[in-house]
């Protein structure tokens, strides 16, 4: 047993957050049908030494790659989970979220078969993502930049996310404050493996778009 005042341990933590992730997420699910005809109100930046847990329901990975000179091929990410953590500057922090592979949505199933198969992700063997950052960059209350690594397909490489556009609010459903934003980036999936089209078609260049939500779970402007 732990002592009154004594700091909870890493497993404890875990758990802890795990399940406030879970219950802003269930929140936001069972709020969906009924939100309130209600602003919600400005709630100044991240705060220093916060920790967050991203919301699900608001958080996913949309990529765009063309084909054949002409149309862009397009489809979705879910996450599983993440956090965040907000150093006691309040200029840098550290990011950690897991992307659900197998939950890519393209529109076609057909295309969706494929984009799972061995030809692309191999889910079967690769079913998740991972990005970790330990560099976040802010100008004022704002998050600008996020310095990281991708690991997809066995492969870790660096990728740096740009924000256009990023604030915080207090929810009306949750009544906690939730920071998020919109992120961009482009890679070449080729660096991961993914090489299928490239030689016909295909463009190796991907736009990555990623729009994140998070829960702040201990505390901060209301």
């Amino acid at each position: 047993m732990h002592a009154p005042n004594a700091m909870p341990q890493p497993a404890t933590m875990i758990i802890q957050s795990v399940a406030a992730a879970a219950l802003a997420a269930a929140a936001f699910l069972a709020a969906a049908q009924t939100a309130p005809e209600m602003a919600a109100q400005p709630a100044g930046g991240p705060v220093k030494g916060a920790s967050y847990v991203v919301d699900p329901t608001h958080t996913f990975v949309m990529y765009e790659m063309g084909h054949y000179g002409t149309t862009t091929n397009r489809g979705r990410f879910s996450t599983k989970d993440g956090t965040i953590k907000i150093d006691g500057t309040g200029k840098s922090g550290k990011i950690d979220i897991t992307m659900d592979i197998s939950s890519i949505n393209t529109g076609v199933d057909l295309l969706n078969r494929h984009v799972l198969s061995k030809d692309f992700f191999n889910v079967a063997e690769f079913p998740v993502a991972r990005f970790v950052a330990d560099k976040i960059d802010f100008s004022g209350d704002k998050v600008t930049e996020v310095d990281g690594s991708l690991t997809l397909m066995g492969q870790t490489k660096p990728v740096k996310l740009k924000a256009s556009r990023f604030g915080c609010y207090l929810s009306p459903l949750i009544k906690r404050q939730v920071c998020g934003g919109d992120f961009e980036t482009t890679v070449e999936r080729s660096n991961w493996g993914i090489n299928w089209g490239i030689p016909f078609g295909f463009e190796d260049r991907v736009r990555l778009l990623v729009q994140v939500e998070a829960v702040n779970i201990t505390g901060g402007p209301s």
